[in-house]
């Protein structure tokens, strides 16, 4: 049974960081790519980035210079390092293990429940 934990999330204040992680089981998690996306209230779940089996990682523009997502194969662990937050970054974080990949929901196999992060202004 594959599972996906994330773990990490909470309450920041504008500017500050939070790491999350994502412990998978189940899977042979280096043959994954993994990705996080997010969900807003009311909002579509929507990417935020990826690492691939070969650790290169994608990020969604809005992200791009202050998350850093990087993965432990020897742990089957991937981390979300979130750096100057801002309140708009505001969601549940989901991880989430794929064969595809990529930035579409349907490229991912594998989903974890998602971790709460709220950022204040």
């Amino acid at each position: 049974q594959v599972q996906l934990v994330e773990s990490g999330g909470g309450l920041v204040q504008a500017g500050g960081s939070l790491r999350l992680s994502c412990a998978a089981s189940g899977l042979t998690f280096s043959n994954y790519g993994m990705g996080w996306f997010r969900q807003a209230p009311g909002k579509e779940r929507k990417f935020v980035a990826i690492i691939t089996r070969r650790s290169t990682t994608y990020y969604t523009d809005s992200v791009e210079g202050r998350f850093t997502l990087s993965r432990d194969n020897a742990k089957n662990t991937v981390y979300l390092q979130m750096n100057t937050l801002k309140p708009e970054d505001t969601a549940v974080y989901y991880c989430a293990a794929g064969t595809l990949g990529g930035s579409r929901i349907t490229g991912y196999e594998y989903w974890g429940q998602g971790t709460q992060v709220t950022v204040s202004s």
